[in-house]
């Protein structure tokens, strides 16, 4: 019955595992909020220059100019400023359509693609271009690595620590915590790599190029790899130090391990920094100092004696103290990243965030079974309650090793902070005619209420001082008929109207009704993309 229960469990735990995998879709976390020329212009003479806004700053990878033959161009040469990047096109360009396919890297560390589309003179067929997919072997492999690399900072660092510090009679554990130590230094050294397959979007087969190790360590994960060696270069050494100078590497070793975790990922490019990145750094010791116990304090009452019930008593009465500290930074972190309680609902990352809560409340329950029943028992000298807390304290690792392989899904799943950040970016269209061209801006791009602006121009682009704008919105699949908003000229140039509400998501027709002169009116029309 006992065996068939194990495997019973073993299949469940192997199953969530591949779902957490299987969830995750391939999310940008910076998004791409306006390009030069526009995505899907038509310019009549070849651009002097190319540029990309995106929703936060990025760093580029991959920059390629697919001509109308199909033929690709590598783009060297840019320059980037915040959250723009501007690129030099080849002097040669000719009629037809281009596609310029960019890869770049986000601020948390995570690789983002796309492609935009332009034609000089006149749209022509659209050059072919490599869809973009999923590798899920790439994925896996970062996402397994991920999971050892946890699990060698939590269970080796952090049972090291116990060790030196907490539970000196679990040191028959030393073996098993070495040995995690080395499989998370090893993880660790490969997810480096891993990370620079998905940067680049390469195949497992290109791991051992060089430049897809650089690739890996160009990015802020790199720091956090260089950070998480030193940590287990540290726990590897204290063993072999006695007294005072093992147990200070052991601490060191604690800490710079947990403060690696905040150098990139999520955490790293999310407001306020002085606040997200501490609380990352406190979220990340408690759990060492918890989990890395477990192991230790088995080993301790598997020995039994003085040594097992003393161990035993000093972990109970630091449990409480690590519950506390690690809910309330958990939840700074999950408040500023999920902002609305729908969003654990609509959202990837919510989802996974639901896992991982469900997960805590089934090992919170467990550490409160152990700390209020078996605790006393076993501490009084009752064996039989301490073999029952010695299995209790092997399902709290499986469930560790759960909550492990949850969290590490969240490096494919961008927060609901970065996607409100990019429903709240605005959505331009350029457009021009032999009389007027026009700038129309609309804030946010979304559903709701928005505020339109235009920057009225001249065909040669000189300033043109109309007497009179309206902006005239339609949606006919919708059968919504148009809506004419009446525009106020403001202090810097632009016409502005702020009373305007799109009331659902898709294609609109965006209309200027341009007044030049009492005789003389200009229409200006084009279709714009609003989110919901």
């Amino acid at each position: 019955m006992r065996e068939h229960l194990g495997r019973s469990c073993i299949r469940v735990f192997l199953t969530g595992i591949l779902w957490c995998c299987l969830i995750v879709a391939a999310m940008a976390h910076a998004a791409l909020t306006g390009a030069v020329p526009a995505d899907g212009a038509v310019v009549e003479t070849p651009p002097k220059s190319l540029s990309l806004s995106f929703s936060e700053p990025v760093s580029p990878l991959v920059l390629r100019l697919i001509l109308p033959d199909g033929q690709a161009r590598t783009l060297g040469t840019f320059v980037l400023r915040d959250r723009v990047l501007e690129i030099a096109p080849p002097d040669d360009l000719g009629a037809g359509t281009h596609v310029l396919v960019w890869r770049v890297v986000s601020e948390d560390g995570h690789p983002v693609a796309g492609s935009t589309v332009f034609s000089i003179g006149a749209p022509g067929n659209v050059p072919p271009v490599a869809e973009g997919s999923v590798d899920w072997p790439v994925r896996i492999a970062l996402w397994v690595a991920r999971v050892v690399s946890y699990a060698g900072l939590f269970f080796g660092i952090g049972g090291l620590f116990a060790v030196r510090w907490l539970i000196p009679g679990g040191a028959d554990g030393l073996r098993v915590i070495r040995a995690a130590t080395l499989l998370g230094a090893v993880a660790t050294i490969l997810s480096l790599g891993f990370q620079g397959l998905d940067a680049l979007g390469a195949p497992l087969s290109a791991l051992a190029d060089r430049a897809v190790w650089q690739a890996g360590l160009a990015t802020r994960f790199g720091l956090t790899v260089m950070a998480l060696l030193a940590a287990f270069c540290l726990a590897f050494v204290a063993p072999s130090r006695a007294g005072f100078a093992g147990r200070a590497a052991s601490l060191v070793s604690l800490v710079v391990g947990s403060g690696a975790l905040a150098l990139s990922g999520h955490a790293s490019s999310a407001a306020p920094q002085w606040l997200m990145q501490p609380a990352v750094l406190v979220h990340a010791i408690t759990i060492e100092v918890w989990i890395g116990a477990l192991l230790p304090l088995a080993y301790a009452l598997r020995r039994g004696g003085d040594a097992g019930r003393q161990a035993l008593g000093r972990f109970s009465r630091l449990i409480p103290v690590c519950v506390a500290v690690l809910t309330v930074a958990g939840l700074l972190l999950a408040v500023v990243q999920v902002q609305q309680f729908g969003a654990l609902f609509s959202t990837a990352y919510g989802n996974v965030l639901l896992v991982k809560l469900a997960l805590l409340a089934v090992l919170f329950a467990l550490v409160a079974l152990n700390r209020w029943v078996f605790t006393r028992s076993a501490v009084r000298g009752d064996r039989g309650a301490a073999r029952r807390l010695g299995r209790a304290i092997i399902v709290e690792t499986m469930i560790v090793l759960a909550i492990f392989a949850v969290a590490a899904a969240w490096r494919f799943t961008p927060p609901p902070r970065a996607l409100a950040l990019v429903a709240a970016q605005p959505v331009s269209t350029h457009i021009h005619s032999d009389k007027a061209m026009a700038e129309i801006t609309l804030t946010p791009g979304r559903s709701g209420p928005v505020q339109v602006s235009a920057v009225i121009l001249s065909p040669d682009f000189t300033p043109l001082t109309p007497k009179d704008v309206t902006f005239v919105f339609s949606n006919p699949e919708a059968g919504i008929e148009p809506m004419r908003r009446r525009a106020v000229l403001q202090a810097d140039g632009t016409w502005r109207a702020v009373d305007v509400v799109i009331p659902l998501a898709g294609q609109w027709r965006v209309r200027l009704d341009v007044l030049i002169s009492d005789f003389e009116l200009v229409r200006l029309q084009e279709t714009v993309e609003i989110a919901p």
